[in-house]
């Protein structure tokens, strides 16, 4: 699969500061601690489908288990790239969010478009938009680097296609 740019991932993007909400991946019984979001039933549905499509690796780090366990979260490797299905629109393409930039800077990778978001601790959240639900992926800094890569979605940019239609939340 061929990944294309729709716009860069600049020197913009990296340096949009993100709330503060989130998840902060960690070690545990259960396996990293990431939140479970609570969709609406429609996104609950698309990302129960998604959860069912998702690879066994990405970016070469195999699937483990989150904690708590849940349709809505997956991860892989160590330190984990955490995915979170049906989280709220991010505060930067919120409109009336303080947070709100109409001209942030989105990556297309494989047909899905996503919002980069540099981390203060290094890490690269990327929220999908432009799809009826919206899936978040946090790239921890030793996946990024410092140049932001972004390569991994493209192991997960199949199974969101599939499973996430194009449209408006």
């Amino acid at each position: 699969m061929k990944s294309s740019l729709r716009r860069p991932f600049g020197l913009s993007a990296v340096v949009v500061l993100c709330a503060a909400a989130g998840c902060s991946p960690s070690g545990g019984a259960e396996g990293p601690a990431v939140a479970v979001p609570t969709p609406s039933a429609r996104a609950a549905g698309l990302c129960r489908a998604l959860h069912k499509e998702l690879p066994k690796t990405v970016d070469g780090k195999q699937r483990r288990t989150a904690g708590p366990v849940s349709d809505f979260t997956a991860v892989w490797g160590d330190p984990a790239i955490a995915l979170r299905c049906g989280v709220e629109r991010p505060e930067i393409i919120k409109p009336g969010s303080e947070h709100y930039n109409p001209a942030a800077d989105s990556v297309e990778i494989d047909g899905v478009d996503w919002l980069p978001e540099r981390r203060p601790d290094g890490s690269v959240r990327c929220t999908t938009t432009l799809r009826e639900a919206f899936v978040e992926v946090t790239l921890p800094r030793k996946v990024v680097g410092e140049a932001g890569d972004l390569g991994a979605l493209t192991d997960l940019a199949g199974a969101v296609a599939k499973t996430i239609p194009v449209g408006v939340v």
